[in-house]
């Protein structure tokens, strides 16, 4: 018989998958072919309205109020409210033995959406933060008619900025010009490009983004972050200045002033220090911040790193792993912003870190006005 504390023990988060891209980017067309796929049995489907997506095909029968089950196995629901009160009904019906398990959860969002409000809806949620867990976003871009798109629309921007996966697709109507792909690799160097017709955007390389390998179960901070994209970038577009400093000379493309960029340094950050130079990116700079994520090394914890991940001024709560996972003991940030300058950033984080800045906040003043993270309240721990 089970003791009082496994029966207690809270359920193991469900992964959640975003799929974003603008109008006509083929979203559509993705779902209906990845939910055929065997690793996608036992998923629910989010999606705006049953008549705006064409699963016809992949329909078998209602099986609750809202919910229809597809010839795959998985489960189709619509956004009923908002989405927290579809997220909170989805684990109300499995919790009362109405709908069976799943193994995760995609949202699909509308053309015109910046992602950024989904992604705020799991990170600032306390219950839902311990429910779900983010696993990646998946950015569609048309090859056809992406490059105008990026030109004339902010949100198709914000699409690519925090894609963790950019499918392209109508590839087989047009090649991406060089134009685009430049473009991608400047606006998310990070982000895997992959070809929705050369079989490479299959459903099983579009899941399982987030910081732990799912074959091992243990973090891959390298396959995370891939701060080594950023660094090819910034060689691409710009020269190096010494450590952790990159400059690009590419710096307001098409008006769209996106850097993306790494910041890396050998010393242990305090908590304290971490938390000020986090809270005050988030609080002033907000918006600015697209994206940021990284692992960190603290002064309380030297041996048991912290990982960091933001969109926006929300931060999901920090992570304690147990161990470094590989040889690289460094912190390693890596950002994506939108009017927010890599000099000014690096100013700031030399301040609250121990390095060598000028003009920089005077962190002595600031220690009298203690911050938390924008969805996380308290220390470091």
């Amino acid at each position: 018989m089970a003791s009082t504390q496994e029966r207690r023990s809270p359920p193991t988060p469900i992964p959640l998958s975003v799929i974003t891209g603008f109008l006509g980017a083929g979203k559509t067309t993705l779902l209906n072919r990845i939910l055929k796929e065997p690793v996608l049995e036992n998923t629910a489907v989010i999606i705006n309205e049953f008549g705006e997506i064409g699963l016809d095909h992949l329909l078998v029968d209602n099986i609750d109020d809202g919910i229809i089950e597809l010839s795959s196995g998985c489960l189709c629901c619509t956004i009923r409210g908002d989405l927290i009160n579809t997220l909170e009904d989805i684990l109300r019906r499995i919790d009362n033995g109405r709908m069976k398990k799943i193994d995760r959860v995609i949202i699909e969002t509308t053309g015109l959406a910046d992602p950024a409000p989904v992604l705020h809806t799991v990170m600032l949620h306390p219950y839902l933060l311990m429910r779900y867990r983010l696993d990646g976003v998946v950015t569609l871009v048309d090859a056809v008619n992406g490059l105008d798109t990026i030109n004339s629309q902010e949100e198709a921007v914000k699409q690519i900025a925090v894609a963790d996966r950019i499918v392209l697709t109508k590839t087989d109507l047009q090649e991406p010009s060089a134009g685009l792909m430049t473009e991608l690799k400047h606006l998310n160097p990070g982000a895997q490009v992959l070809n929705a017709q050369d079989g490479s955007a299959s459903a099983s390389a579009l899941i399982n983004c987030g910081l732990y390998n799912p074959d091992t179960k243990i973090p891959d901070v390298q396959r995370w972050l891939r701060e080594e994209a950023y660094k090819e970038d910034h060689a691409a577009h710009g020269h190096h200045h010494g450590e952790g400093h990159h400059h690009s000379h590419d710096q307001n493309r098409h008006g769209k002033d996106i850097r993306a960029f790494t910041m890396e340094t050998d010393r242990a950050i305090s908590n304290a220090a971490l938390e000020m130079f986090l809270d005050l990116l988030r609080s002033a700079h907000g918006p600015k911040l697209l994206r940021i994520k990284g692992i960190i090394k603290t002064v309380e914890c030297p041996d048991k790193p912290l990982v960091v991940h933001g969109v926006q001024h929300v931060f999901h709560p920090p992570t304690r792993l147990e161990a470094w996972p590989d040889e690289d003991h460094r912190t390693r940030l890596v950002f994506i912003t939108k009017g927010l300058s890599e000099g000014f950033v690096r100013k700031i984080f030399d301040a609250f870190t121990g390095g060598v800045a000028s003009d920089t906040p005077d962190q002595t003043a600031m220690m009298d006005n203690p911050l938390s993270i924008g969805g996380f309240s308290g220390t470091f721990k």
